[in-house]
């Protein structure tokens, strides 16, 4: 290409390829200079070994000081930890430069080469001689170790945990096995047996060494035995008629205060007995076979209650089997005795219930006897004889006025 420059012509170089950089001269020279060897950390042991064994050196008097520093105790039994010591060491190589080696993380134990030997696991894991895969195997064998050993106690605790149930499930129960918190020893016996209601009352304080029978409860022993001012009595009834609904008596027994029987009869029947009602009555056919005739029953009766206070439970009803009539003055009911009622909280308490809550005994369990139902009533009579007796008194009084 040919061009006008100036006033002369001359011919133009060629255009250089890609970007223009302009360098001055001083620079272009600097970057021209040969470059000054760089300081690098030796390679061969022959040009560490001096720097190696200085720092060996010093590690070994840091270890020998702390050891004598720390009691025994601390230097033999307790683990030793990891410490970091930092030092510049200078070492002169053939090329005239200085290099500074720093020795990090060094543990107790590398000095420990020299003199003492560490004893603890942890330090040899985590000793310098050992590499990161050595100590990282380590920590896993320690923790599957742990893991084995808890699994195992695991194991041994279920095999004890079964082995004892199944030790339990062999061996009947104790006393000691046995814990009432609140039950009242009744349920207890309706529910288990008599057995448990028995270890209850024990643990409870309520059974006595001795505990006393119904018979003993209901009847003193070595009193009189004859005729008192007020008597108790009871009737056993069997059905006749239709499916047996109306009812005859068939056995009377009369006892005085102390409970003694003065008087025990059974009654042959007048009409054709339907149903004895055994389960209850305690009345069998040879029974009656055997008893008294009805009149001459009545009689004697009669002449027992002429002038005696009457004791009995629903009395009312044994008068109207014989025909008999009584006093309403000497006529001492425990069904209708209000005060009764309101202990055990029944409007019509039947006389095993006061004898339970009151008595404390059990009547009427089975079949029933007359004896026992009577002595039952005159017992509860004399445990409030003094306030029942006074209560009609009272009321004598308010009518006469």
């Amino acid at each position: 290409m040919v061009g006008r420059v100036g006033a002369g012509v001359g011919v133009m170089p060629p255009p250089r390829q890609g970007r223009r950089r302009w360098f001055r001269p001083a620079a272009r020279d600097a970057a021209r200079a040969p470059r000054a060897a760089l300081a690098l950390p030796p390679t061969a042991a022959r040009d560490f070994s001096a720097n190696w064994r200085a720092l060996q050196e010093v590690l070994k008097r840091k270890a020998a000081g702390l050891a004598k520093s720390l009691p025994a105790s601390e230097t033999s039994s307790k683990p030793q930890r990891a410490t970091k010591d930092v030092e510049v060491i200078p070492a002169v190589y053939g090329s005239g430069n200085t290099v500074k080696f720093k020795a990090v993380n060094q543990m107790e134990g590398d000095a420990g080469q020299a003199g003492a030997s560490p004893t603890n696991a942890k330090s040899e894991r985590t000793a310098p001689g050992k590499s990161l895969g050595d100590a990282r195997s380590n920590r896993k064998e320690f923790k599957a170790k742990r893991e084995n050993g808890n699994s195992e106690k695991q194991g041994d605790i279920k095999h004890k945990r079964r082995k004892a149930e199944e030790h339990a499930a062999e061996q009947p129960p104790t006393e000691d096995d046995i814990w009432f918190d609140g039950v009242d020893p009744e349920d207890i016996e309706a529910a288990i047996g008599p057995e448990a209601a028995k270890v209850a009352r024990r643990k409870m304080g309520l059974e006595s060494t001795s505990k006393p029978t119904v018979e003993q409860v209901l009847v003193k022993e070595k009193a009189f035995s004859g005729l008192t001012k007020a008597v108790a009595m009871d009737c056993e009834m069997v059905g006749v008629g239709p499916q047996g609904e109306d009812s005859i008596v068939a056995r009377v027994s009369i006892v005085n205060r102390f409970g003694k029987c003065i008087y025990d009869k059974y009654v042959r029947p007048t009409e054709k007995v339907t149903d004895y009602r055994t389960e209850v009555s305690g009345i069998r056919p040879e029974d009656t076979k055997k008893g008294e005739d009805f009149k001459k029953v009545q009689e004697e009766v009669a002449d027992i209650l002429r002038g005696r206070i009457l004791v009995g439970h629903a009395v009312h009803n044994d008068l109207k089997i014989l025909f008999l009539d009584h006093p309403k003055k000497n006529i001492r009911d425990t069904q209708r005795y209000k005060p009764f009622k309101q202990k055990v909280k029944s409007g019509r308490p039947s006389l095993k219930l006061l004898c339970e809550k009151l008595l404390n005994v059990k009547v009427q369990t089975s079949e029933h006897c007359s004896i026992q139902d009577a002595q039952a009533a005159m017992r509860l009579y004399t445990l409030e004889k003094k306030q029942w007796e006074a209560a009609i008194k009272e009321k004598i009084k308010l009518k006469k006025k």
